[in-house]
């Protein structure tokens, strides 16, 4: 394919030999010849014929696009080198289990063009297990909410369409693609709307999904709650924690005058109060610095043109 897609598919795959056909047929299908489209399959590692498979389709269809990883590196890791080689205007992510519905796409991309910079898709009629999968999402979605303030309501749907230019604002990474609305309206102010999806139960392969990951989704939230937070003021956040250890400092030396007044200063106990207080304003002063450095890093960065500024929305002239 010569010219650039004006829509890019990105669908991450981990040992679906079975399911990458018909889902390569059903996006064809559902996007037919309207759109100049490419579909980026990103081989996440796959110890089955799921690689070979697509790398036919890809010699036979200039639209299919193989990227393939060296191991498996996980979701999220798969979807940011999706996004790194797309070439489209707008892009959409979903599974590559034939859980999502192809036919959803144009719906998607009909929604964004209205203006949105992210068209989130829930999933109505879920068709998962009630209590490994519904419960805990529903859990998990709740929690989200009320960390990150944003409310989507069904962050594990992965199909999700995006303006380019907002994506080139957000980089994935560990399990953190459950969390791009989040990223997308803390970062970069993204104006997301939420659009009900189908869902299909898997009828081939094994799901990658389980209870094991929730200690590390619990971790990637706190992670985007400090990138909301203080990703450009990091600051911000040593100072508070600077002072924290300051005035606990103050505290211990305090009980340390005391124990000099009430006791020998031979004895124990205030030998240790004024080793704690020590150690305290020595964790202040670190972490004061640790943010002045940091500071100085966000400000290099901008100042090097290696961020990528604010996402726009209007531009009048």
């Amino acid at each position: 394919m010569s010219s650039v897609p004006e829509l890019s598919v990105v669908i991450p795959v981990l040992n679906e030999e079975e399911n990458v056909l018909p889902l390569i047929d059903r996006v064809r299908a559902a996007l037919g010849v309207a759109t100049e489209w490419e579909l980026v399959l990103v081989n996440d590692g796959s110890t089955d014929r799921t690689a070979e498979l697509v790398a036919n389709s890809a010699a036979e269809d200039p639209r299919i696009r193989l990227v393939t990883l060296a191991r498996r590196y996980g979701q999220s890791t798969a979807m940011q080198a999706g996004f790194d080689h797309a070439r489209g205007r707008i892009l959409v992510t979903m599974d590559g289990d034939l859980q999502n519905d192809p036919l959803d796409i144009p719906v998607l991309v009909a929604e964004l063009e209205k203006g949105w910079d992210l068209v989130a898709g829930y999933r109505e009629r879920r068709q998962d297990l009630l209590v490994r999968r519904k419960i805990p999402s529903w859990i998990a979605n709740r929690i989200i909410a009320g960390i990150t303030g944003v409310k989507i309501r069904d962050n594990g749907c992965s199909l999700k369409a995006y303006r380019r230019e907002l994506l080139e604002r957000v980089h994935l990474y560990s399990d953190m693609h459950r969390f791009i609305p989040a990223l997308a309206a803390g970062m970069a102010g993204a104006r997301i709307s939420e659009m009900p999806v189908r869902h299909h139960p898997r009828i081939a392969g094994e799901s990658k999904y389980g209870l094991s990951r929730v200690g590390k989704v619990l971790v990637d939230l706190l992670t985007v709650k400090m990138i909301r937070s203080f990703r450009m003021n990091p600051a911000r956040l040593f100072g508070g924690g600077a002072l924290a250890a300051a005035l606990i400092g103050v505290v211990t030396a305090g009980l340390a005058l005391r124990a000099y007044g009430a006791f020998d200063a031979e004895i124990a106990g205030s030998v240790i109060f004024a080793g704690v207080t020590l150690l305290w304003f020595s964790l202040g002063v670190f972490l004061f610095m640790l943010g002045l450095v940091a500071q100085v890093a966000v400000s290099t960065k901008q100042r090097a043109g290696r961020d990528p500024g604010p996402l726009l929305h209007e531009v009048h002239t």
